[in-house]
């Protein structure tokens, strides 16, 4: 008799579905002065700043390091709340200014979704979310992830680190 076949390796190497770190996302109470930290103090250039009104938050991707260095194009999210009642106000409140997310790059959000579901993980939307610059998202509840909320992101179509 053989051995009945194990499930595919997709559900077991994980390689597959995480493609680069994009962000990591930090609670500012304001946008304006945390960038001018970022920068007056890091040296880093925001990449991208747009308001997000799904999200409740306006928001800037800060670049780091030079390109060249980092070709995955990771960055920070600052991220500020739009109203007393947004997550990231409530956040805030909670825990005061600081790391809110960790965020994956991943090719199909829906198909990480799936294979994270299929490993007894809850996340928070039953579909995928607009994110910054038009990208699809998704996140792993922070019970399930060790206390981390983790952030799926399936970029806009373009280059890679376009935020």
């Amino acid at each position: 008799m053989t051995t009945p076949a194990l499930p595919s390796d997709e559900l077991h190497d994980v390689r597959h579905l995480f493609t680069a770190v994009d962000h990591v996302g930090i609670a500012v109470p304001d946008l304006d002065a945390a960038i001018a930290f970022y920068r007056d103090t890091y040296g880093m250039r925001v990449l991208h700043e747009e308001v997000n009104e799904e999200q409740g938050v306006r928001e800037a991707m800060v670049g780091v390091g030079d390109p060249a260095s980092n070709p995955t194009g990771s960055c920070l999210q600052l991220l500020a709340p739009l109203s007393p009642d947004s997550t990231i106000a409530k956040f805030l409140d909670r825990s005061g200014p600081g790391l809110q997310q960790l965020a994956f790059r991943v090719d199909d959000v829906e198909h990480v979704a799936d294979v994270l579901r299929g490993r007894g993980l809850r996340l928070l939307y039953d579909a995928p979310r607009r994110g910054t610059s038009g990208s699809r998202v998704n996140f792993i509840h922070p019970k399930d992830a060790g206390g981390v909320l983790v952030e799926l992101v399936e970029p806009a179509v373009g280059p890679p680190g376009g935020h």
